[in-house]
């Protein structure tokens, strides 16, 4: 077998790994859109069966999930967390890997150290202690989980800026000073501008995190304000145990659309920015 064939034969059995390995991913999304349409007593007997004259009822378990759910208020709220927690990571993250670059000392270098190493801190040792925080600190609406969010996002935000920003040459902030630019100036109209592949990249890993989020939601906001992932558990789960599943596989259904569709139109950019910042730094 020469190289062609070598080739050839390796490229055939990476496509045939990354079709099955597709599959692997697209079909628990495919479930739970086929058992949207089906009555909820079929779900949990036959998950895999495709949707029958006797099973299907249309988009009955829309109309009841929307009516239970209060999807539409919590689906504002999950919007507007999500934007802003994106966009306050975002600033306050870029701002800081600049400044962890820029200014080269022990105490940078501990700031880096420390944001490094909280992304390897299992949620589950902070949990108690976050909750009594927030409890104390009246975080505890949709403006203070804003700030939590910042909090646990910063570690992975902080990293892919720090190896980016190490790529923009020192010369073209020196140039700014130069014209007169204080440096949130220079940040905001030199430096920023050219962070727009990372920042794109961080602004699609955090809205995914975000909009998908269940149990930060819920031990911040409770159920006073529940965002989609919360409300859709709460409203689908009936007395004595009951799930309606019915309503619960379409209340995911509207619930990932969204998230796909800005990931879909988003992609191209990831691997752009990750492997920018990691070239370049």
């Amino acid at each position: 077998m020469n190289f062609s064939q070598q080739k050839t034969a390796r490229n055939t059995v990476t496509f045939v790994l990354l079709v099955l390995l597709s599959i692997v991913f697209l079909v628990p999304i495919a479930l739970v859109f086929v058992n949207s349409f089906k009555s909820r007593l079929y779900i949990s007997s036959s998950p895999f069966a495709l949707p029958s004259k006797e099973t299907f009822v249309g988009l009955e378990n829309y109309v009841n999930g929307l009516s239970t759910s209060g999807f539409f208020i919590s689906f504002c709220r999950s919007v507007f967390i999500t934007v802003a927690s994106v966009l306050v990571i975002i600033v306050c993250t870029s701002m800081a890997s600049w400044f962890i670059v820029r200014v080269k000392n022990k105490f940078t270098s501990v700031m880096y150290m420390l944001f490094a190493f909280s992304m390897i801190v299992p949620f589950q040792m902070v949990m108690y202690t976050m909750t009594f925080i927030v409890n104390r600190m009246n975080f505890d609406n949709v403006f203070g989980i804003v700030l939590v969010y910042l909090g646990f996002g910063a570690g992975l935000s902080v990293f892919m800026f720090t190896g980016f920003v190490k790529a923009v040459p020192l010369e073209i902030e020196e140039a700014a000073e130069i014209d007169g630019c204080n440096p949130l100036q220079t940040y905001f109209l030199v430096v920023f501008p050219i962070l727009k592949p990372t920042a794109i990249t961080v602004a699609i890993l955090n809205s995914m995190w975000v909009w998908n989020d269940y149990l930060l939601p819920y031990l911040v906001l409770g159920t006073d304000h529940k965002t989609i992932p919360v409300a859709i558990q709460i409203a689908m789960q009936g007395a004595y145990g009951a799930t309606d599943y019915g309503g619960f596989m379409a209340m995911l259904v509207l619930a990932i659309i969204p998230i796909v569709i800005f990931y879909i139109c988003s992609q191209k950019y990831i691997i752009k920015g990750v492997i920018s910042g990691a070239v370049k730094g």
